[in-house]
């Protein structure tokens, strides 16, 4: 952890879309942006129309957007982005056999976007109206989902990681243009290096840093200890869960989480086991939306467990959840683009902002129980155990698949 942040809780595509667009209007140099999915359309369309502006004024512009989340980018923002002249690139287009290929469930599934190395957004929400959603259409209600806008010394890891995986797409897009020249100076570039002024040709602490800052919601707080945590699969494979677990085994009062996909590994399953057996109060909000077969019923053998155990569950019943969030006896929180499920855990690139500021963790611990109070519907043991045998068959294979496709890919879970 490093003192000093600006931390600003954005709760949904309401605080976070107008939050992203005035800093990207404020921007004098280079805008980084990484998202999962990136829809034109509805409340996103800021976002897409503040990069439009910026590069037209002259910002550097470099968008990544995932090959799955996002595969193809309308033609008319294609044809509007290289008019203003934005850069972007598709992270590993799924091809011809598409997720056949083990390989190709590597997904970028983080949401950065840094502003000229002075401010920087990380956290779970998608470019994508608040009330669409790709599985389930059109919601009745705004998704629930939560990113944060900082400002201090992590910012520069944010650049640091997203000039990086820029590079690397340049280095492959080169070679595949049979540029192998060009490819391999993109990639001298992508190497890590322990001089961060060689991968950019801007300041970090310019004075006009204050520039950028945007108003935000009461969830905010000044001089914060913070740290930005990566999973990838070369050198940061298990950061993320092991920051989970050694916060969840240190927690001796109470465990909030708020998680969109929640089939955690049995490392973390036990964690949470014995946080409930020793009297700790664990709290989960979880999605209560039925998406997708894998998701839904491979996490009912995991639920019954933690039940047991005296695990709190309670599904999110007004819309759907996408957050990703946890605060631990209000001294700890985390928001980021972490899932506790295998996907996430070992495949995908995340990025995760964690503090150790009881201000703002406290805070965010008041936002989630409020949540919990008001929206959760509270699962039974009991009553999971009496559900129909076919449904409680269904769970069984489902898990069952869920196994055997992390087999394919050499991980145990």
């Amino acid at each position: 952890m490093r003192a000093g942040h600006r931390l600003v809780l954005l709760q949904g595509g309401r605080d976070f879309f107008p939050a992203l667009a005035t800093a990207m209007d404020a921007a004098r140099q280079v805008i980084h942006l990484e998202t999962y999915i990136f829809e034109f359309a509805g409340s996103a369309l800021m976002v897409a129309e503040a990069l439009e502006r910026a590069a037209q004024r002259g910002v550097r512009v470099r968008l990544v957007i995932d090959g799955v989340g996002s595969p193809h980018m309308p033609a008319e923002w294609q044809q509007r982005f290289a008019r203003a002249g934005v850069s972007w690139r598709i992270y590993a287009p799924l091809g011809q056999f598409g997720l056949l290929i083990p390989s190709r469930w590597r997904r970028l599934h983080r949401k950065l976007c840094v502003v000229d190395g002075t401010i920087g957004f990380c956290g779970g929400i998608n470019i994508i109206d608040d009330q669409d959603d790709v599985s389930l259409g059109r919601l009745t209600a705004p998704r629930l989902d939560f990113s944060l806008q900082v400002s201090g010394p992590i910012v520069a890891d944010m650049v640091e990681t997203m000039e990086q995986l820029w590079w690397r797409l340049q280095a492959v897009r080169k070679a595949r243009q049979r540029e192998f020249k060009a490819a391999w100076d993109a990639l001298k570039v992508a190497l890590p290096v322990g001089d961060f002024s060689r991968l950019v040709a801007w300041s970090v602490d310019r004075p006009e840093q204050a520039a950028h800052d945007t108003a935000g919601p009461a969830v905010a707080v000044d001089d914060a200890q913070a740290s930005l945590l990566l999973r990838d699969n070369v050198s940061h494979r298990g950061d993320i869960e092991r920051a989970y677990l050694k916060a969840i085994g240190e927690a001796r009062h109470e465990i909030v989480i708020a998680n969109a996909y929640f089939i955690p590994g049995r490392r973390l399953r036990r964690a949470l086991v014995l946080a409930a057996q020793r009297g700790v109060r664990v709290r989960l909000l979880l999605q209560g939306k039925y998406e997708h077969f894998l998701q839904y019923h491979a996490a009912r053998p995991v639920y019954h467990r933690l039940l047991q155990a005296g695990v709190e569950i309670h599904e999110y019943a007004p819309s759907a959840l996408h957050a990703k969030v946890a605060v631990v006896d209000q001294r700890w929180a985390t928001v980021g683009s972490t899932n506790l499920d295998p996907l996430s855990l070992l495949l995908a690139r995340e990025a995760n902002v964690m503090t150790s500021d009881r201000r703002f963790a406290r805070r965010l611990h008041a936002c989630l129980d409020q949540i919990l109070t008001s929206a959760g519907q509270r699962l039974d043991a009991d009553q999971l155990a009496r559900r129909p045998l076919r449904q409680r068959a269904l769970d069984r294979v489902a898990f069952g698949i869920m196994r055997a496709v992390l087999f394919l890919t050499g991980h145990r879970y």
